[in-house]
């Protein structure tokens, strides 16, 4: 799996402060120039692993996130769409392993070729560490070949 830091995504620096004084962390941002238009994805978390996001979260952050970014484009044509990221998040970037501390996920560990799951206790730039029955079992990013959240 690629760790490709979160701060390296084009206006992720401008906004994710923002989000994060509205109690939230930014997990995801995608700004897309179309014809006319520019389309923003954006995913949220709460900084809670134990609460979920709902309507009235991504609402709150929508309201404030578009009028930024519409404000460092330089444009009033865009469109965004601000999600949460699921109940069953297939993680995109090794980055985001640090947003979701405390999570439950299931790594696809190359060297045993199989899912390994536990809460994520800490990540950096090239390991994870998940806990799992009392004992913490450290992934390098090399050998994660997928990762997903634990629905239960």
């Amino acid at each position: 799996m690629d760790y490709e830091s979160l701060d390296s995504m084009p206006y992720y620096k401008d906004c994710a402060p923002m989000v994060e004084n509205l109690g939230y962390k930014l997990v995801e941002l995608r700004v897309v120039p179309g014809k006319g238009t520019v389309k923003i994805n954006a995913v949220i978390a709460s900084k809670d692993p134990a609460v979920d996001i709902g309507v009235n979260d991504c609402s709150k952050v929508h309201h404030a996130l578009l009028p930024h970014l519409e404000s460092i484009l330089g444009t009033e044509d865009t469109y965004m769409e601000l999600t949460s990221p699921g109940m069953e998040r297939n993680i995109k970037n090794a980055a985001e392993f640090a947003v979701f501390i405390g999570r439950d996920v299931r790594v696809w560990d190359k060297t045993v070729t199989d899912w390994v799951g536990g809460k994520i206790i800490s990540a950096d730039d090239k390991t994870v560490i998940l806990e799992k029955d009392g004992e913490n079992h450290t992934f390098s990013f090399e050998n994660i070949a997928k990762a997903k959240f634990i629905h239960l």
